[in-house]
């Protein structure tokens, strides 16, 4: 008799830093045939949607929507507000900051990056003395990445709008919120952002495809000098539409909407403050974890301190290309799939076989984190990987305290 594999059978489960885990309620919404785009309950719905987005970026100002992943998004907020030529301060630490800095000089705009590698997150001296050094205000706007899904590497984006407040700098705060939005607590309006991006295959929990500009009354009084900005990503009607056609610049992401509607309702009925506290439990059981496997074994956490560290998504490094070894023995022998190492590689690489990264974000709970982790810990066992012991009692013991 053949032996079969326990992965050809059960639910496979996608841990991976987005797309992430898509709810049921959300699956069923958008199965349906599509509806009418020209009156009844898809144009009914987009006030109470919009409401619900900004109560989520917890801000009152304006939000737009591109049908596109987050980069049309990082685009998108770069096109309403900078004209080429413009300079741009992009205070980096991981591979999407670089790679925001990288869309911007597309466009035309210089950016100045501060490096901060991909471990440890912005030094807010360095910015300030950045800031300081531009004496006649040729910065526009700061790029800042709240949580670089790369590296999991956390930012204070209240500190980043403080150091900018105190050297009477004018430039725009933009924040990218697209690993981090319904997960790691956020703040638009009390932290002082001008722009937000953020996409919907996260922490909103919407198959990818849809992304979102949020922005506020001094980015749209920037917006209003601009010379030109295309038909298509003027954030102007998509915020402020005439017809139900300019919230997309064309036909609606119609099954999307659905999706997110559900999606929407399901972060309302928790509330915002328990979504972050669950993702901060998570997060923290496994940290717990893998403390626990470091201690005798070959297993790191990419962010030393716990405060620096992201609650949606946590990079980890094996020695001996470790990272690309687990990953591919959990896929195959248990359905279980974890995040590659994007950007991690020395030499810029987008991969690096040592690094991985384990995604927490969204539609997740106890007993998919206990899980994930007694997966990690059964791969390791059967590829001799060395690790310390205790881990699994180690995260139940956060989880069980709460």
């Amino acid at each position: 008799m053949t032996k079969s594999s326990i992965a050809a059978t059960g639910r496979g489960y996608l841990a991976i830093p987005g797309p992430s885990v898509m709810p049921d309620a959300v699956l069923q919404a958008m199965h349906r045939p599509s509806p009418n785009i020209y009156a009844g309950e898809l144009i009914d719905m987009m006030p109470d949607l919009t409401r619900d987005l900004r109560r989520v970026a917890r801000t009152d100002h304006q939000v737009a929507i591109y049908i596109g992943n987050g980069h049309a998004a990082w685009e998108a907020a770069l096109s309403n507000t900078l004209a080429p030529g413009d300079k741009v301060l992009v205070p980096a630490t991981g591979h999407f900051g670089m790679g925001w800095a990288d869309m911007a000089a597309g466009l035309g705009v210089d950016p100045q990056v501060l490096d901060f590698g991909k471990q440890s997150p912005m030094d807010m001296v360095r910015v300030a003395d950045a800031l300081k050094a531009d004496k006649f205000h040729e910065i526009k706007a700061v790029l800042a990445v709240h949580v670089d899904t790369s590296s999991s590497v956390r930012n204070d984006i209240a500190a980043l709008r403080g150091v900018l407040d105190a050297a009477g700098h004018p430039a725009l705060l933009m924040a990218d919120c697209i690993a981090s939005l319904g997960c790691d607590a956020f703040e638009m309006d009390a932290w002082g952002v001008d722009v937000m991006v953020t996409a919907c295959q996260k922490g909103l929990m919407v198959p990818a495809g849809v992304s979102f500009v949020f922005f506020n009354d001094r980015a749209a009084a920037v917006r209003a000098k601009m010379p030109r900005v295309s038909r298509y990503w003027d954030w102007v009607p998509r915020a402020n539409p005439d017809g139900f056609w300019q919230y997309f610049g064309g036909t609606a992401p119609t099954h999307h909407l659905y999706g997110l509607r559900a999606a929407l309702d399901m972060l309302m009925a928790e509330g915002m403050e328990a979504v972050w506290a669950r993702h901060d439990l998570l997060a923290r059981a496994i940290w717990a974890a893998c403390d626990a496997w470091s201690k005798d074994g070959a297993l790191s956490l990419n962010v030393a301190d716990a405060g620096d560290r992201s609650r949606a998504v946590t990079s980890l490094y094996l020695e001996n290309g470790g990272g690309t070894a687990l990953r591919d023995w959990l896929e195959t022998h248990l359905g279980l799939t974890l995040g590659i190492g994007l950007g991690m590689g020395d030499d810029g690489a987008r991969t690096s076989d040592g690094y991985f990264r384990l995604g927490h974000m969204g539609h997740v709970n106890g007993h998919m984190i206990m899980g994930l982790l007694g997966g990690m810990e059964t791969g390791m066992r059967a590829l001799d990987i060395p690790h310390g012991p205790g881990a699994l009692e180690a995260a139940a013991d956060v989880i069980s305290k709460g």
